[in-house]
Order: C-alpha cells, then structure tokens, then sequence
C-alpha cells in the first residue's frame, strides 16, 4: 500500500479531526490490558469523546495555554482526555504516576519543584492520588490551581452545541507556532528541564520520520513505552495519531512483570512496529522461556526500533538469535537518534537493510579516532543510529566548535525544523544548550560514510532500562543516610552487559569498620534509593579521605568511577 498522504493541517486537533472525517472507522488506539477484552478506540469515538472531555475542561475554568499535568495510570480514557485538553488550547504534560515505593513527601517535592519551574497550572489526576497531592496545592504559595478527576466526570451526556461550537473557536485560534505540549524528562524531582514543542514542530516531525520509516495504512505499532516519555509520547503516540494508522497500548507495568505480553500482542495484532530502548531486546531475549512462546509469531513485524538508550550489538543479536525461529526477519532491527529538544530524532535506520556496524579497536576509541580493529585489538561493534532525515543536519565539533572529520569523535550540534521552542521560563538554560543557531547535544559520536554512530554521553547521564537518572539525585538523598559522611558520595552508571543497560552504583565514604555496621549501612543505602524509585546496584563503601576531588573541589564522578572499577585500591569494601 503507498505511503499515506498527508494534508496542510496547521494543528494536531485539525489533523485528527480529518481524519476521523476520512476514516471514521479505523481503528485508531486498542487499549491493551493482561488478561481483558482490548479497548478499541476509532478514530470517530475517539474525536467524539475528546469533545465531551474539551467541554469539561473548559466548564472546569482551564483556558487556553494553561498546563495540563496529566498523572494517571494505564487507563482507555487517557487518550480522549489529552486531546480534548488540546481542542481547549490548554497544554498536555504527561507526567509519570508515582511509585508505591516512593515517599509521598519526595513526589510532592518533585510536583512542587516542576509547577514553580515550568508551571503547572492543574494537575489532572485519579482520584486515589489526592491525600498525596492536596496538601501541596492547599500550601501557601503554590501556584498549582486546583486537582481534577477526570475518571469520574459524567461524559455519557450528549454535548451542549452551544458549548461545543465556542471550544471549537477556541480550537480555530490555535496557530501553528502555538505550543502543543510540555514534556518533562522522566523522573520525579524538579531538575527536569520542560520541553515545549509546537504543532509545526510535531507536524513537520510526523512528515519527515513518517515518510523515513514508509509508513503506510496497513502499519500498526505495538507500543508498551510510558506515555511521560519523548520515545512513547512521540513515537508511539503522536506519529501514528496523526498518520491515521494505529497503534496497540500496553501497560507498561504488565510489561515489566511479564514481557512476553509484548508479543502475544504483535501476534494476535498483527502488529508492523515496535519500538524498544536496548536493555528490553535482552530483557525479552533472555527472560522468556521457548516453552512459552508456542502460539507466539513475529512475522507481520516489519521494523523493532532501538532508541532511548545507547545502541549494543549484543542485544541485538540475541534479540534476533532468540525469535528468527518465531518468524522474526532480522533484517527489521532498526535505530534511531535524536533527543525531546528536535521532537523525537535526527538520523533514522534505513528500512529494510541490515544495519551497518563497525568493529572497532576500543582503545582507540577512547582516544577519540575510530580505527577499525585488528587481531591484537579489544574491540567495541559501533552501531549505525542510521542517517539523517529530512529537515534536519548534525554537526561534529571538537571543544572549541570546529568541525571534525570522518571519523574523528566529537560533541554532536544539531538542527532541525521540528526543534523546540526552548526550556519554558527557563531562557538562561535555553541560551546555555545553542551555539550559533546550533542545539548542543551533550552527547559524543561520530560520522562514517553518512551513517551517525552514537558512542556515549559527555554528561553524568546513567541510563537504566531506558530511564534516565540523575547521579544528583541519587547523592542527595544518600547525603541523609546515616553513616555516611556528608558530602563524601558519588553515583554511577556501570555497564551491565548481560542486561544490556546500566545499572546504578555509589561510592560511599564511611567511618564504619566492623561488618556489622557496613552491612547495615549498606541496607540503609538501597533502601534511601527505593525512596526515591531508584535501584542500587551496587555499593561501594570506602574509607574517609578516599574520594578524589575535582578542582571545583567536589568528589569527581569520572576519576572516582575509574578508580573502583580498577579495583586496584584493596581498602575498597563492595557489595
């Protein structure tokens, strides 16, 4: 079937609007839940029911431009409930649901922290959630406006014309440049910095990554990504919405306890896309027994995208070892690069085509040259992120912004007609992340005959199953544990290569010397981390003194991560 045609809508509530027109039919998001009957949204109930729900958020008093901080688990009416909040002009900001093992006090600190940064103007929620999240909008100074609970408005009704028509001038004055949601970095403190991108900028990515992966009607995407998360948000969401294809939701914490749940749905499905960070094509490869998955076949998948975490080989190749006897074509593993600030990505796989790879001398690399390997090297497979889409360009530039060479590792700049509009009320961070009309990365790569290999962060980023923490955090908190000296610990991430991601470990220095006291404070430490949804991995208790300082005078992460890992320092007590 030919690639889908699309039209000169300005807005996404217009591009969605036609096409229920054209396709009232279609199915436009199944709601997947284990063990129940799946929810089919098409496209007409779905646009009838966002109208219901724009008429409730105006009745509500939220007005055009207000933030709309969606905290909501794996429910069918999400998807209503963030387009009508956009016919309304207000903006949609997916923000994750709370941990049961996170303290109460820490996610309203990290509400709090978000709405006095970003703003958020209403938080619209379950109902479950208000002893939490009443207090912090009750508390002097909060400029959070009041909690909804959208589950339990009565949306049975037919709509008042009268009122329906003036929500539909409101969705008439939205402009193209106008903002169409507010994305913050997964997590739950207030350092994530917001992102907020444009109808333009959404539209222009929906042409561009839609016409690199030939999308076509017959495509569906099965998708179990969190929905707070650019890869889910974007990819899973708002690319096949405003296609017109469909795309299958799973709850991702049904995922989580039972991966196999992924497949049974692109089975039954028939699903052409998915698209996963590295660490679940090990989680998937490795976690599923073959006695489970008789009924199960991959032949309708036409392309599984890697994304949201550095790309492995490794992971690739058990994926594909694990499933081609499942039908799996391995020639549809595909990648992807980019980052929220160009609305999703920059470089794309090209479809169909095994994925360049490159073995290269890893020493070398460290260095900053790619050289491929010869028999005396300890080598690293470099995997392609693949090359650029249309209305965007990457730069490769040394320190002081010159550009390299084939080959030669440097910081990646970007452009792209589908940037962002910058950090909102955050110009000072906006100002800091461009260069001469260029987005600064942060990450390092380089480029190999038109193919972009992405080969790690320059910042402290640790990257585990997808989900990114800040080191940070992690030391705040461990600074109140008891046991440890203040100030004197630092986080990190750790390759895991059996799970094909990274994992959290802390170095912490401690006056304790019996084994009693280490082991609990070793207990103390993964538990200050559950508090706040974070998994230690390991732990490294070191004497006082131990830590290497930077010349701010702070613990250096780097130095320090060198240090233990080397294991040549024999005072170094590890879990």
């Amino acid at each position: 079937m030919s690639n889908i045609q699309m039209d000169d809508s300005k807005t996404l509530w217009e591009r969605w609007q036609r096409n229920a027109e054209r396709n009232p039919d279609r199915e436009a998001i199944v709601h997947w839940g284990a063990g129940e009957e799946p929810i089919r949204w098409t496209y007409k109930n779905l646009i009838e029911t966002a109208k219901k729900f724009s008429v409730k958020i105006k009745e509500a008093g939220i007005k055009k431009g207000d933030v709309c901080a969606i905290i909501m688990r794996h429910n069918p009416f999400f998807y209503p409930l963030y387009l009508g909040i956009s016919r309304a002009g207000a903006l949609p900001a997916v923000l994750a649901y709370p941990n049961p093992r996170l303290h109460p006090d820490k996610f309203r600190q990290g509400l709090e922290g978000m709405s006095q940064r970003s703003g958020l103007d209403y938080i619209l929620t379950e109902r479950e959630l208000n002893p939490i999240i009443r207090p912090l909008i009750e508390k002097p100074g909060s400029t959070i406006r009041s909690v909804f609970f959208p589950l339990d408005w009565d949306i049975k009704k037919d709509i008042d014309p009268n009122a329906d028509a003036e929500i539909e001038q409101i969705a008439l004055s939205v402009k193209e440049t106008d903002p169409i949601l507010l994305q913050h970095s997964s997590g739950t403190t207030g350092l994530q910095k917001p992102v907020v991108l444009s109808h333009r900028a959404v539209l222009n990515h929906v042409v561009n990554l839609g016409n690199s992966y030939n999308l076509t009607e017959s495509d569906k995407i099965a998708s179990w990504l969190p929905l707070y998360h650019d890869f889910g948000l974007i990819a899973c969401f708002h690319i096949p919405l405003a296609y017109g294809i469909t795309t299958i939701q799973i709850n991702p914490f049904e995922w989580v306890l039972a991966p196999i749940l992924l497949l049974e749905v692109i089975t039954k499905e028939k699903a052409t896309m998915t698209c996963l960070p590295n660490f679940a094509y090990n989680v998937l490869a490795e976690k599923i027994h073959d006695d489970e998955l008789s009924d199960i076949s991959l032949e309708s998948l036409r392309l599984v995208i890697n994304g949201a975490e550095p790309i492995r080989h490794e992971s690739h190749q058990k994926f594909a070892d694990k499933f081609k006897k499942y039908g799996f074509n391995p020639l549809a593993l595909s990648c992807l690069y980019g980052m929220a600030e160009v609305t999703l990505c920059l470089v794309t796989s090209v479809p169909g085509l095994p994925l360049p790879e490159l073995v290269v001398d890893r020493n070398e690399l460290s260095r900053g040259v790619m050289k491929f390997a010869d028999k005396d090297s300890i080598t690293r497979v470099c995997v392609s992120t693949g090359r650029l889409i249309n209305g965007c360009d990457i730069k490769i530039v040394d320190d002081n912004r010159k550009e390299l060479q084939d080959g030669i590792i440097g910081e990646i700049l970007a452009k792209s007609v589908s940037m962002f509009d910058g950090y909102r009320n955050y110009p000072e961070k906006t100002a800091e992340v461009f260069y001469d009309g260029w987005y600064i990365s942060g990450d390092y790569g380089f480029r190999y005959k038109d193919e972009f290999y992405i080969i790690g962060r320059k910042k402290d980023l640790i990257i585990v199953a997808g989900k990114n923490i800040y080191p940070e955090d992690i030391e705040d908190a461990l600074n109140q544990v008891e046991g440890i000296i203040p100030g004197r610990v630092i986080s990190f991430g750790e390759e895991d290569e059996q799970m094909g991601t990274e994992q959290i470990a802390v170095v912490a220095e401690t006056k304790s010397e019996s084994g009693k006291e280490k082991n609990e404070l070793r207990l103390a430490i993964l538990k200050a981390g559950m508090a706040i949804d974070v998994n230690i991995h390991k732990v490294y208790l070191v004497p006082p003194r131990w830590l290497i300082k930077s010349s701010a005078g702070k613990p250096s992460r780097k130095a320090n991560k060198e240090r233990i890992i080397s294991r040549e320092d024999k005072q170094v007590w590890s879990r």
